[in-house]
Formats: structure tokens, sequence, C-alpha cells
């Protein structure tokens, strides 16, 4: 039997998020997950095992893998290094950027908030990176 495909990687910035949504979903992975079974096809373990990962290091390969990207960072757009890397590789990113610290309810409530427009940005090409917050989703310049 095919594995369940994989659509969106979530990065180690959000593994309390990243939990939440593989109990839920079957197209989510994040660094380290091992995989598992549902309903008797496989879900792959991430290819990305280690949680400290650099940037420029796990970025390309979720790109090459045409994964959307969700993470928690509230400077991404002052983080030229980690816009470079998502440019180079076209990357598909959204960032919560929400000020302060987010529990994983917080962080679970703004992915939701926005799941359709993260949905739909799947046939979008890379690269981009948009920003959100619980009330605004904005594109960023790379």
């Amino acid at each position: 039997m095919k594995p369940w495909p994989v659509r969106f990687y979530v990065d180690a910035d959000t593994l309390g998020l990243a939990h939440l949504l593989v109990a839920v979903r079957t197209d989510v992975t994040y660094p380290g997950f091992q995989g598992k079974t549902v309903g008797g096809r496989d879900m792959p373990a991430c290819p990305i095992t280690d949680t400290e990962t650099d940037d420029d290091v796990w970025i390309p390969v979720v790109a090459q893998a045409g994964w959307t990207i969700i993470t928690r960072d509230q400077a991404i757009q002052r983080r030229t290094a980690e816009k470079i890397a998502v440019a180079a590789s076209k990357a598909k990113m959204f960032a919560i950027t929400a000020p302060g610290q987010l529990r994983n309810w917080d962080m679970l409530r703004i992915t939701l908030r926005h799941w359709d427009a993260i949905e739909a940005s799947i046939g979008e090409n890379g690269p981009y990176i948009y920003k959100m917050t619980l009330t605004t989703l904005e594109q960023i310049e790379l």
C-alpha cells in the first residue's frame, strides 16, 4: 500500500504545534518524526532527523520535496540568511509572527485561522514567505 503523501513540514521551532497537527492529519511531518501507520498506510519518517539542523540545510531539503513550511519566527522579515535560503531553494513558508510567548494552543489557533490559505498555496510556486498572526496574513518581500 502506498504511503500517505507529505505536504507540510512544521519546523523545530514549533514542535508542540507539529505534534498536534500530526495527530489529526496524515500529510504533516516535522524534524525527528519517526513515522507511523494510519489506516494501514504509512506516514513516512522525516528526512530531517535532528531538531538542531541549521536552516540553510533543512530548507532546501524541504523545498526539494515540495512541502510547505510552517514555522514560528517573530523576526522573519529581518532574518536575511533565512530569506536567502527560502529564495535560493524556492521554498514555500508560513511564519507565525505574533508577538510574545505563544502556547501550543495559540499557534494552533493562528495556523487554523489561515489553514484555507495555506492549503490553497500548495499549487503556487515558491519562493514565498507569508507572516501570520491571528488577524493578519501578509506576504513579505524576499
